[in-house]
């Protein structure tokens, strides 16, 4: 479409030139050598005028024999000259075909510099690419190294503005206990007084109603006191639930972590991937727990192995706390020692000689029995789970992570620590004091801050 606008533009433009041109051009001025015949077969002839071939009468038309009359031959048509739209029309015709041919000249030229520009970028391709490549992975390399030197120097600072904040929390809470416990000395020596002023001032009110005829201030003055005192009962009972508060929402035993199972699902667990392999012949495994719910079963602590998908269990039924090894029926149980939104710190001990295993609650045992799982070894390559169990539908058989809702843990955990040995009273109570440092005792399977660990199903880390 382009083309053929652009040759009628070419053509208007041909006619105006021509026209300023030959502004007088005739028939009579057009060479003769510019002329072409029309004798074609003698189909065009001379025109004849009127006068040429006059009209008769059939009257004066005479009568000739067929003998008589003369054969006729015909006159070859003579060519008309070439008129000025003739030439016209013969010039647009030359230049169609220049024009032709000086397009079909650009398009070789294009397909030859094509060519040329293809070859080129091949050859450059060929003789740089290695070259960039390299320099392109090494640059991919170069920046991925500062990236993660960068990630890394950002949570070596977070933890230090994390462990800051923390010390600051500490000495803030500190000094609120110990102004709490202070204000608390002042409240109790100035409810002392004011009830030791109210007996005096009773005394006196008496003395004075029975010299005074008129009794009314003595009446105020009981009044306002009994006022003062309940204020100061009130304010007492408010600190008390303040410090009570403070010391739910702190994470026991100085730990620095935690985890939240906010809601109990199908997906919610956390996975930890132990220090050292399995085997084992004994285990301890410790742990703080603060449960918002207890149902029947609700798992804290969970290991399977391919053989066995109970090797090793502690979970809580109702207010017990049950911890089995190789299975439900070699277990030993502490009934009673659970509270929902309370803080309770659980160690399970075990021993393959002579099957010995036992559960401390607080620091103190609760429960032991001998004959539990006697001489079985704990086997290696399991999978760790805090909050939920595998139990037959262990991931090792190649069957999607689908756990039983019912069974899920919901609540707070902190400090779960892992030995492959026994521990004695001393090391298990050093640990379970709510408010010392016994978080940082770590165990050499599972230690809690070291060891990693996978939250799955809306599972939170919280400070």
């Amino acid at each position: 479409m382009a083309r053929h606008m652009w040759t009628l533009l070419q053509t208007a433009c041909l006619l105006g030139l021509l026209s300023a041109e030959w502004p007088g051009l005739s028939d009579e001025e057009i060479t003769p050598d510019l002329r072409y015949p029309y004798n074609y077969f003698g189909e065009f002839g001379e025109e004849q005028t009127e006068e040429e071939t006059p009209t008769q009468s059939p009257e004066e038309t005479p009568t000739q024999s067929p003998e008589e009359t003369p054969m006729l031959t015909p006159e070859p048509c003579k060519a008309s000259a070439f008129t000025e739209w003739d030439k016209l029309f013969t010039m647009l015709e030359n230049s169609q075909m220049k024009e032709n041919m000086l397009l079909q000249y650009a398009d070789d030229i294009i397909k030859v510099e094509l060519q040329s520009l293809r070859g080129e970028m091949l050859q450059f391709v060929a003789q740089y690419g290695d070259s960039c490549a390299s320099a392109i992975d090494k640059a991919a390399r170069r920046s991925g190294a500062q990236m993660e030197t960068r990630l890394e120097n950002a949570l070596t600072r977070l933890r230090e503005v994390s462990a800051d904040q923390y010390e600051q929390q500490e000495l803030v809470l500190q000094q609120l206990l110990a102004s709490s416990v202070t204000q608390d000395a002042h409240l109790e020596r100035l409810e002392n007084c004011c009830l030791k002023s109210s007996q005096a001032k009773s005394l006196q009110a008496r003395h004075l109603t029975q010299e005074v005829t008129d009794g009314e201030s003595g009446v105020r003055l009981e009044k306002t006191l009994a006022s003062i005192s309940s204020e100061l009962q009130a304010m007492r009972e408010q600190m008390t639930r303040y410090m009570r508060s403070n010391l739910s929402n702190r994470l026991p035993s100085g730990c620095d972590t935690g985890l939240l199972f906010p809601t109990r699902s199908s997906t919610s667990n956390v996975e930890v991937t132990p220090k050292r392999p399995f085997p084992t012949k004994a285990v301890t495994i410790c742990l703080w727990a603060k449960p918002t719910q207890v149902l029947n079963k609700t798992v804290l602590f969970s290991y399977s192995t391919t053989g066995n998908p109970y090797e090793l269990e502690l979970v809580l039924n109702g207010q017990s706390v049950q911890f089995t090894v190789d299975g439900e029926t070699h277990l030993v149980e502490a009934p009673g020692v659970v509270q929902e939104g309370q803080w309770v710190h659980l160690c399970a001990v075990w021993s393959s000689w002579q099957g010995l295993a036992s559960v401390w609650v607080n620091g103190q045992q609760a429960a032991s029995s001998p004959g539990v799982a006697e001489g079985h070894e704990l086997r290696s390559k399991g999978s760790l789970l805090l909050g939920q169990e595998y139990g037959r539908y262990f991931r090792h058989l190649i069957i999607p992570e689908t756990f039983n809702a019912e069974l899920a843990f919901t609540g707070k955990m902190t400090g779960v620590n892992m030995w492959d040995r026994v521990l004695d009273s001393q090391e298990i109570s050093q640990q379970a004091q709510l408010d010392g440092s016994g978080c940082g005792n770590r165990g050499n399977v599972v230690a809690w801050g070291v060891s990693d660990i996978e939250s799955k199903g809306g599972v939170k880390l919280i400070y």
